[in-house]
């Protein structure tokens, strides 16, 4: 059942356009699911190894099966969203996180704990603890808690949609770069268990609650205007494709594929980060330095990128997307290079800013806002499961051929290929 727009206050009573305060709420909604994020994940994996006794390949399918379940759950929950509302689903949403971060701090005596009430050794025991929490990790922080929050955010705008986005895309791109670094700063206070449980505890309540405060559906419900004040008092004619329709389009899957391609690389990038900068010589600080010049760039990248929306359109910001990601996918397989450090963190902050924008704009833009989640669903589904798949092929590239490389070199010519799709216009 939606909660009723007026509790526990009346948008319409606040001094200015409520979206401004939807900007920010949606902000640290998808700030807030960085533990269910391979960004919040990535830093765990060696003292996760080390305390459940699995090999990185092993672990890395326990993350696969747990996206890829993720992923087959976000279509029908893009249609809940769209009908019970965009509120209860992030309370849930926030909820549910919660507790699995604070079950994760716990996996490998869970492990353990099966793997003895059914006689088989506690490494067995915990690949299925991870598989299974690992679902719960990610559907309800990158599925429900993202999808949701970018869901609200192109529901209160339409003009000024890309502006919004900006300022969304200026402090997500710079809490997600630097997410890493204060999780290893966390696990160096309070050890990678004490870590997660605080990080549980603060998600399941801080986010709850701001959920349950300042989340709202869309203007109209709460007696408001689209855009605000200074919006056209006319009915405002916009496109309102249904899902299906939706992805009976060659715009959906362009934009899909390119966003999806970013979810793979980065994700697989980052959950072996260490490693892979061990690759190249580099300690662990020094591969998690890749991150803060990550972050400058992408905050960059994406405010600019939120203006330019309401101006050029989707299709150019798609096309700087794709070439980005080629360029950073090659450089991050010579991190041990100064040249390639930089070319990192350039080709994959520009695309990680591009990417933050396209997610909350591209589809709003495209297709309309009234099944907005659905379809959102949809491609949050792509996006997904090629998260899903990175960690898993480039753990298989560094197993069976000895580097990471050959992983990097294949995903590069992906996104060229996709940007064949979109030289054409998108509409």
């Amino acid at each position: 059942m939606r909660l009723a727009p007026d509790v526990p206050f009346a948008p319409r009573r606040v001094p200015f356009y409520y979206g401004w305060v939807v900007v920010a709420a949606a902000t640290l909604g998808v700030i807030f699911s960085i533990p269910g994020q391979t960004m919040g994940v990535s830093v765990f994996t060696d003292p996760l190894l080390a305390a459940t006794g699995l090999g990185r390949s092993a672990f890395s399918l326990t993350y696969l099966i747990g996206t890829l379940g993720s992923a087959a759950l976000l279509p029908r929950a893009g249609t809940l969203i769209d009908r019970y509302g965009v509120r209860p689903a992030a309370i849930v949403a926030a909820l549910a996180l919660g507790l699995v971060v604070l079950a994760l701090s716990r996996s490998d005596r869970l492990g353990a704990g099966l793997g003895g009430l059914l006689g088989l050794e506690a490494s067995t025991g915990a690949f299925a603890v991870l598989a299974v929490l690992f679902v719960g990790l990610r559907f309800s922080g990158q599925g429900v808690l993202t999808l949701v929050s970018r869901t609200m955010l192109g529901r209160w705008f339409d003009r000024r949609r890309g502006r919004a986005t900006s300022i969304m895309g200026l402090f997500v791109a710079f809490g997600f770069a630097y997410a890493p670094v204060l999780f290893d700063a966390w696990i160096g206070r309070r050890g990678w268990r004490g870590a997660w449980a605080e990080i549980g505890v603060s998600v399941a309540v801080a986010m709850s609650l701001i959920a349950f405060v300042f989340f709202r559906e869309d203007p109209e419900s709460a007696g408001l205007r689209l855009d605000g004040s200074d919006a056209p008092k006319e009915e405002v004619v916009e496109r309102a494709m249904t899902r299906h329709e939706a992805l009976r389009t060659r715009a959906f899957w362009v934009v899909t594929l390119g966003l999806a391609l970013q979810g793979m690389v980065i994700t697989g990038i980052t959950f072996h980060v260490v490693d892979l900068g061990a690759e190249g010589g580099l300690t662990q600080s020094e591969a998690v330095s890749l991150f803060p010049p990550f972050a400058v760039v992408s905050t960059t990248t994406g405010f600019l990128a939120g203006w330019l929306a309401d101006r050029v359109g989707v299709r150019p910001l798609l096309l700087v997307l794709l070439a980005a990601e080629s360029v950073g996918y090659v450089a991050s397989a010579h991190l041990g290079e100064a040249l390639g450090m930089a070319l990192a963190a350039v080709g994959l902050g520009i695309a990680g800013g591009l990417f933050s924008v396209l997610m909350t704009v591209a589809l709003p833009s495209l297709f309309g806002r009234r099944h907005l989640a659905a379809i959102g669903g949809a491609s949050m589904t792509a996006v997904v499961a090629g998260s899903a798949l990175g960690p898993l092929a480039l753990a298989l590239s560094r197993d069976l051929l000895g580097t990471y490389a050959p992983a990097l070199y294949g995903a590069a010519l992906l996104p060229l290929l996709v940007a064949l799709g979109a030289l054409r216009p998108l509409h």
